[in-house]
C-alpha cells in the first residue's frame, strides 16, 4: 500500500466549491436575500457545467467514462464491496454522483423559470414563460430542494457506512487528493491545466448567457 494521487485539484476546488455555494443559496433564500440567492444559483449552474466538461476531458479520475459502471458491475461490487481497488469512485458512488449532479441540475433549471411573489426577483429565463407557470415551477423550486437534502444525507451516510464498515477514509482523498492504495493500481492520469481553465472559462461564458436572458447569437 502506499498514498497516490485519487483527485486532481479541479475536481476537489469543484466539490467544495459546489458544498459551499449550495449552503448560501439555501441561507439566502430563506432569509430573503433574493438578489444574492440568484447570484449564487448562476454560480451553481458555473459550476455544474464545468464538471460536466472535466467528465470529458479531465483527469481519469474524474472522466465519467471511467467511472460509470453498468449493472453487472454493480451487482459484482455489492457481492464484494471491500474487494474494490480501483481509484476514484465505487460503483455506488458513480450513482451517487450521477444522482446529485441531476437533482441539481433540475434545480437549476426550474430556478432560472422561478419569479417571487411580489415580482421584484426573477429567474433570468422566467420571461420566457407565463406567470402562472412561473408560479408552478417557483412551488418546485422550492420542493425540489428536499430532494437535494435526501441526497445529501444519503452521502454523508455512505461516508459514515464506508469508514466504519470497511475502512475506507472518502474525506481525507477529497482533501488531499491522495489516498491509500495497492502499487499495482494504475495511477490517475491528472488532466492539463490549460483544459481546466478553458472548461471554466466556457462555464462562466455559459452562465453568463443565461444571466442575459439565453438572447439569440447574432440577434
Amino acid at each position: 500500500m502506499a498514498k497516490v494521487r485519487v483527485w486532481d485539484l479541479p475536481t476537489r476546488l469543484f466539490h467544495w466549491t459546489l458544498v459551499g455555494v449550495l449552503g448560501f443559496s439555501w441561507w439566502s433564500a430563506k432569509n430573503d436575500h433574493l438578489d444574492w440567492h440568484i447570484w449564487s444559483g448562476i454560480g451553481v449552474l458555473s459550476l455544474l457545467i464545468f464538471r460536466l466538461l472535466w467528465g470529458f476531458f479531465g483527469s481519469s479520475t474524474a472522466r465519467f467514462a471511467n467511472f460509470v459502471r453498468g449493472p453487472r458491475q454493480i451487482g459484482a461490487y455489492l457481492g464484494d464491496m471491500k474487494g474494490w481497488r480501483l481509484l476514484g469512485h465505487s460503483p455506488l458512488g458513480a450513482l451517487s454522483v450521477l444522482a446529485m449532479l441531476g437533482a441539481i441540475a433540475v434545480q437549476i433549471g426550474l430556478g432560472l423559470f422561478a419569479s417571487d411573489e411580489d415580482g421584484f426577483f426573477e429567474g433570468p429565463l422566467a420571461p420566457m414563460v407565463s406567470l402562472d407557470r412561473s408560479e408552478q415551477l417557483t412551488d418546485l423550486h422550492h420542493d425540489w430542494f428536499n430532494i437535494i437534502l435526501v441526497l445529501a444525507g444519503l452521502h454523508v451516510a455512505a461516508i459514515l457506512f464506508y469508514r466504519l464498515f470497511l475502512g475506507k477514509k472518502l474525506i481525507e482523498p477529497m482533501l488531499t487528493g491522495r489516498t491509500a492504495a495497492d502499487t499495482e493500481i494504475d495511477p490517475m492520469r491528472p488532466g492539463k491545466g490549460w483544459v481546466a481553465l478553458l472548461c471554466l472559462i466556457v462555464a462562466i461564458g455559459f452562465s453568463r448567457w443565461i444571466l442575459a436572458g439565453a438572447p439569440p447569437f447574432g440577434g
